[in-house]
């Protein structure tokens, strides 16, 4: 392991940058990070209470492996910090013989996941809430769960802050611009000279490098909650996260105080965001009541209607595989960003990502999915715009 004292910048502190400042001053970098806003603010993809992890993979199979790395990272953390972060309490994946089936098959077979086929009798015999229907395939991830991802971020900044990192809250980056002695930062009208950067604004990507206008689709995510007629009825203890696919998309979550649901629908429904410094985080009643008839037609022990709806944003690229890595092959810039509404429980391996290429110039870590290079073989220009 690299410990190669390289000054390095990681701009924005969210999802993969809160975990690329833990990973990198844990192996020896001096970091310094930038944030726009405050740290585990609720503005973008990793707010919202609880996010699913996940090992048998609706996505590709080759993810497992990333995962189970990512699974290793997080109970490092929890014991660095002493804080519990993740919850393996299971997790059902519904739906027909699609692809994504085929793909979470895969997982099983290739990786020795532990997740096995639940007979439809016997899954509403163990989950009688449940909207189980004729037809459905039921799976059963055990080596899955769920998230609490502000208290993640919170806890992964913090944790790089303790091993020396310097953290720039509410210190917005207006520019990057690399030379021949390094790359500059400019924040507040100051510019400061850095080995590396690392670049994790999530959906303000674009707005700092413009190469990735078009690559990263900026959404409004909603997510809301739901109280339980019964208390009990969905506590997190025996009753898994899950994600249905078919005959419509939509996953939910216990509610972290044991007396509902959390629910969010497919990210094809997310409505688009033009700017994301201008994001309308009102939920219209049009939405609101797209949850509504959910609930009425598959989960007739909640009341009808949400206690609280939350709206965020999430980058969305052409393929659904986020990207990560060096930027046009540059060896200063590097990149963590368009996660597709799967990153979060990817998030430390992202960063362990991040920080081998910071420190090694490569990284074993990664799968070719996430490769920058499916969209981008150019070099870096430089930029002067406000994220």
């Amino acid at each position: 392991m690299s410990t190669t004292k390289k000054r390095v910048a990681v701009i924005g502190l969210g999802t993969a940058g809160s975990m690329s400042a833990w990973r990198l001053a844990a192996r020896g970098a001096e970091v310094v990070g930038y944030e726009q806003f405050g740290i585990a603010h609720d503005r973008s993809a990793h707010a919202g209470e609880s996010r699913i992890f996940r090992t048998a993979y609706f996505e590709d199979p080759e993810y497992v492996p990333l995962l189970r790395t990512a699974k290793s990272l997080w109970r490092e953390l929890e014991g660095e910090t002493g804080t519990e972060l993740l919850a393996l309490r299971g997790n059902l994946m519904l739906g027909d013989s699609s692809s994504q089936m085929g793909n979470v098959s895969d997982s099983i077979d290739k990786f020795g996941v532990d997740a096995s086929v639940i007979p439809i009798e016997e899954a509403r015999h163990r989950w009688p809430h449940h909207p189980f229907h004729e037809g459905d395939v039921v799976v059963l991830d055990r080596e899955a769960g769920y998230l609490r991802p502000e208290l993640a971020v919170l806890q992964a900044a913090a944790r790089a802050q303790s091993l020396g990192a310097q953290l720039r809250t509410y210190t917005p980056v207006e520019g990057i611009e690399a030379k021949d002695d390094g790359v500059w930062v400019t924040a507040a009208g100051h510019s400061e000279r850095y080995d590396h950067v690392v670049v994790t604004t999530g959906p303000w990507a674009a707005k700092l490098l413009p190469e990735l206008a078009g690559l990263v689709d900026v959404r409004k995510a909603v997510s809301a909650w739901f109280v339980a007629k019964e208390r009990g009825a969905f506590d997190p203890a025996n009753f898994p996260c899950f994600i249905r696919t078919a005959p419509e998309e939509y996953y939910g979550l216990p509610a972290m105080d044991g007396n509902g649901l959390k629910l969010g629908l497919s990210g094809t429904v997310n409505r688009p965001v033009p700017d994301p410094d201008a994001l309308d985080r009102t939920v219209p009643i049009d939405e609101v009541q797209a949850f509504r008839e959910l609930v009425a037609q598959s989960f007739p022990a909640l009341y009808p209607d949400p206690v609280r709806v939350a709206a965020y944003m999430e980058g969305y690229t052409p393929d659904g595989h986020g990207i990560v890595g060096p930027l046009g092959g540059g060896e200063r810039l590097t990149v963590v960003t368009g996660l597709s509404g799967h990153g979060f429980k990817l998030a430390p391996a992202l960063g362990e990502i991040a920080a081998d290429y910071v420190l090694n110039g490569s990284s074993h870590n990664t799968i070719p999915l996430l490769s920058p290079e499916r969209f981008l073989a150019v070099p870096t220009s430089s930029t002067n715009q406000h994220h």
